[in-house]
């Protein structure tokens, strides 16, 4: 009996060349799959993101604590705003 993580099957849209390159990396032994390869990534994704929590919680904590409403209002804004069409700030001569 082999014990380990629970697996789930699923299907994912990569793009061609990004494929074309974790095949090589399969081909040439550098990874045991392309399930491996892709297992890896999101491993280290997800580890990434946990680390950036982390940072911003540390750095809250040193810079007086979680953001005011107003402070997530604003940074709501600024993350989320759509870029500005080039042009559109000229006034006319």
């Amino acid at each position: 009996m082999v014990l380990g993580m629970a697996t789930t099957k699923i299907t994912i849209t990569v793009d061609n060349a990004q494929l074309k390159e974790i095949r090589a990396l399969v081909k040439t032994k550098q990874t045991a799959s392309t399930s491996a390869f892709v297992k890896h990534a999101i491993g280290v994704a997800l580890a990434d993101s946990r680390g950036w929590d982390e940072m911003l919680e540390e750095a809250l904590q040193r810079t007086g604590g979680p953001l005011t409403k107003e402070e997530h209002a604003w940074t709501e804004e600024i993350l989320t705003a759509k870029p500005r069409k080039a042009g559109k700030d000229k006034k006319a001569a």
